[in-house]
This record gives structure tokens, C-alpha cells and sequence, in this order.
């Protein structure tokens, strides 16, 4: 079922895309006769084999269509959702941005999203178990919501959560990580691989420093240890600290996809 929330705003629930990647259900009787780690091996193995022929051809469509994906991660209320709300307020009116939401239940954050003028379709995962983030199949099917001739820059918000995401390629030219200085300095060594396949990470409510005995030289150090090559910007998006930089380093790889 498909409700048009308003102009610019789609809401898709996530049993539209049921019966096109069920593969936990499909593939259950692979290996029946094996044990059951080795069942569980090889189901997990052809779900992320597909996923990443779907995001292929994903891929190929955004180049072909000259659209730049970027799929912003974190874990529960890191600031996400503020930080693109302050990123579109910047730049929706000179660069083209549409936006897909991902989260388990509520538009909440689609509803705050689309205020900017940017179309967006938020994707529930509620219905399909509580899915812990979304598949190159998921973008695929939502992305017949929008004419991506118009469209420069995609944006796409994942659920909340430091691990399931980062094992998912979507199609997407750029993944960024938030973390926030209000969980701790030791997540990227304790979630490494969000940290290692993620190409920016931002520290993000840094007014919050004064209060916290937080070191965010100790966070840093942790992230390069994962990732040394992790470009990094501390901001905020409370102040909007730090956004110059972060903004101008995205439009410059926004604007490069296409020279």
C-alpha cells in the first residue's frame, strides 16, 4: 500500500517489497540436510550476494542518471536526522535533493525532512519484523517515486544501528557515520566494521563538550585506528559548528562524481 502523505512526501510500508526478498524465508530449506550453522552460512551468504546484484544495477542507474547517493548511518539518537535537516536547509535550493527514510516505525523524521521542499519517501520496516536497516532492493522499489532527472543528490537516512547497515550496499557513492560525543569514545573499536566501510565520519554535537568527560582526541584516534583514511568533521547541529567544512567537503565530491 502506497499513502501519498503530501506533496513531496511518500510513505511506503515495507511489506511492499515482501515477496521480492523474503530470502530468510525463500532460502530456509537450503542445506536442510547440513547443520544448522551451515544453513545459516549459506542463507546469509546468498542474501548479501543478491543484495549486492541489486545495488549494482542501483549503481549503474544513479551514474546513468547522474545522481549522487549518500547513505548517512548511526546509532539511535546520534543527530542524524538534525544534521540533515541543517544540511538541506543549506543546500536543497542549488542542489537538487530528494530523501529516503528508513526507521521501524513513525514518519517522524520524513515528516521533518520533507519541510525543506525536498521530495522524500519514508520506508517502515515494522511489518517485516523490524528490519535493522535497509537493502539495495528496498532503494530500488522506493525509487519509483521519484523522477531522477530531477534529482542530484539522494540522501538516504538508515534505521538506527551501528551494525546490521554497514553490511549492506545499496548502490549508494558515499557512507557516512555519526556519532555523537554523548555515547562514548570506544564505538568505532567496539563496532569496527561501520567505521571501516564508512568514508566520513561525523562527531557530531560537540556544544555538549563543556558538560561531558569526553575526550574527542581519544574518539579520533579510535576511528583511524579502524579507518585511517576516515575523513572527519566535528560538529554540531545545534550551532551548526563545524557544517562550513563538512558541506563543502560533500558538494565538492557531489559536483567530482560528474566531471
Amino acid at each position: 500500500m502506497l499513502i501519498i502523505m503530501n506533496k513531496t512526501q511518500r510513505h511506503l510500508h515495507h511489506k511492499e517489497f515482501q515477496e521480492t526478498f523474503h530470502y530468510h524465508e525463500k532460502n530456509r530449506a537450503v542445506g536442510e540436510s547440513k547443520t544448522p550453522d551451515t544453513r545459516e552460512i549459506k542463507i546469509v551468504r546468498k542474501v548479501l550476494d543478491v543484495n549486492d546484484t541489486i545495488a549494482k544495477e542501483n549503481r549503474n542507474l544513479f551514474a546513468e542518471k547522474g545522481v549522487f547517493v549518500l547513505n548517512v548511518m548511526s546509532s539511535p539518537g546520534s543527530g542524524k536526522t538534525s544534521i540533515l535537516e541543517k544540511l538541506l536547509s543549506r543546500i536543497v535550493k542549488k542542489v537538487r535533493s530528494a530523501v529516503i527514510v528508513g526507521d521501524i516505525c513513525t514518519s517522524n523524521d520524513a515528516d521533518r525532512l520533507s519541510r525543506f521542499g525536498a521530495p522524500a519517501v519514508q520506508i517502515n520496516t515494522d511489518a517485516f519484523g523490524g528490519d535493522c536497516h535497509l537493502a539495495a532492493h528496498v532503494i530500488k522499489s522506493a525509487l519509483g517515486n521519484f523522477n531522477l532527472d530531477d534529482v542530484d543528490l539522494l540522501i538516504v537516512e538508515n534505521l538506527g544501528n551501528l551494525v546490521c547497515p554497514a553490511e549492506f550496499d545499496m548502490g549508494e557513492d558515499l557512507r557516512v557515520v555519526v556519532l555523537s560525543v554523548t555515547e562514548g569514545e570506544d564505538k568505532p573499536i567496539k563496532y569496527p566494521l561501520m567505521f571501516r566501510v564508512c568514508d566520513v565520519a561525523l562527531l557530531n554535537k560537540i556544544d555538549l563538550l563543556p558538560h561531558l568527560d569526553y575526550s574527542i582526541k581519544k574518539a579520533i584516534e579510535n576511528i583511524l585506528q579502524v579507518n585511517p583514511s576516515m575523513a572527519i568533521f566535528e560538529i554540531s547541529a545545534k550551532t551548526e559548528d563545524g557544517f562550513d567544512s563538512w558541506i563543502d567537503w560533500l558538494e565538492q565530491r557531489v559536483k567530482g562524481k560528474f566531471k
